[in-house]
């Protein structure tokens, strides 16, 4: 067995969009991140665990390693497992649960493996797991080698805590600062989603603009760990630097009253409203703003869980002739599952990511260049 000191730290992120996720760790100075198959990683300690929760905006989760070891059969993980100094990462008077994992490995029953730690736990803390435990210990097995972490973040990140009202089908909101990253956004141009739900493209931008730390409205999961200092955890969020003003402006429209109605609240309680602006209009009567041109973004219908896909051609069709009508300088970006209704907008798409999946579908970025 051996431990991991200092920690590895693993973001969570989708399968397709790693490179963008670890862009974002640079950015934010976190050390040498490094793309790994569904996610991130990098090397740091709790204080970097916390900043990570705080203020990364397209991971999904942020997790602690804190043992790796090989195990050929259930009686070695036994054994290895309690050699972790689980009172040192666990609390005992906070409810937990063993969530495991097993692929192309000796040990091939996720249950047992679940049941080998949670008995190792128990011993440790003296109280033993539950189902619906708010902190999550974490079992890979793949290859006969053993990793465990434990998930830092609670609730998904993507849970801002804003993002009350939603429609159907909403972009999450670590979906859409990627997206959002891959058309090249950096928080100083405009940005227009005309079929905007509950407003997520919209709000992400404008927090990006602002300086608003992702996380700052809401609670984790590291909270409840052993190792948390609520003073030094303190001191990390008071060196988030205050929100900045800006005179971009940026606009969501629907066809749908509520949707706008859901948009206008998430956007209040992200304390974006000052900036952000939503309007019940159809795509057809779409014109730009005032000012210097930016970035269109849109998560249209695509037929597979909303709208039937045979009349959604005249939408897309209607769609890409108001852009090149009156979009001059403007650039595009298109999430879709479906390449023949992106083709029906008639725009000219210089990059297409690879599939993506999202919700049970493949979905993919539809980029343009500058409108001519």
């Amino acid at each position: 067995m051996s431990d991991i000191t200092p920690l590895e730290i693993f973001l969570s992120g989708t399968p397709g969009l790693e490179p963008l996720l670890r862009d974002e760790a640079v950015a934010l100075g976190f050390a040498s991140p490094q793309v790994v198959p569904g996610g991130v990683t990098f090397e740091g300690d709790w204080s970097e665990v916390w900043r990570a929760n705080l203020m990364l905006r397209g991971a999904g989760r942020v997790l602690a390693r804190v043992a790796r070891f090989r195990a050929m059969h259930l009686a070695q993980l036994d054994k290895r497992a309690r050699k972790l100094d689980w009172s040192g990462l666990l609390r005992a008077d906070v409810p937990y649960r063993v969530e495991a994992t097993c692929r192309k490995s000796r040990i091939y029953h996720a249950g047992a493996a679940t049941e080998r730690v949670s008995n190792a736990i128990a011993d440790a803390l003296g109280r033993t797991p539950v189902d619906k435990g708010g902190l999550v210990v974490r079992v890979r097995i793949e290859d006969d080698l053993c990793e465990i972490s434990l998930d830092t973040s609670g609730e998904a990140l993507h849970k801002r805590g804003h993002k009350q009202a939603v429609g159907k089908a909403p972009m999450r909101e670590t979906f859409a600062v990627l997206f959002l990253r891959s058309c090249g956004y950096t928080g100083t141009e405009p940005v227009i989603d005309p079929m905007c739900g509950s407003g997520t493209f919209v709000i992400e931008a404008a927090e990006q603009a602002m300086g608003l730390a992702p996380g700052r409205a809401r609670s984790f999961g590291f909270e409840d760990l052993a190792s948390f200092d609520a003073d030094r955890w303190a001191e990390i969020k008071a060196m988030v630097p205050a929100a900045r003003s800006t005179d971009i402006r940026f606009h969501g429209f629907d066809r749908d009253a509520g949707a706008i109605a859901n948009a206008t609240a998430n956007a209040e309680r992200a304390d974006v409203a000052e900036v952000t602006s939503f309007t019940h209009q159809a795509v057809a009567d779409l014109t730009p703003p005032k000012g210097p041109p930016g970035l269109v973004i849109v998560n249209p219908p695509y037929g597979a869980r909303i709208g039937n896909r045979n009349l959604l051609f005249a939408l897309y069709g209607t769609f890409g002739t108001v852009l090149k009508e009156r979009f001059s300088g403007w650039r595009v970006g298109i999430v879709t599952s479906d390449k023949g209704l992106a083709r029906a907008t008639g725009l000219h798409f210089r990059q297409v990511s690879a599939p993506i999946p999202h919700g049970g579908l493949k979905i993919q970025l539809f980029q343009t260049g500058p409108l001519k």
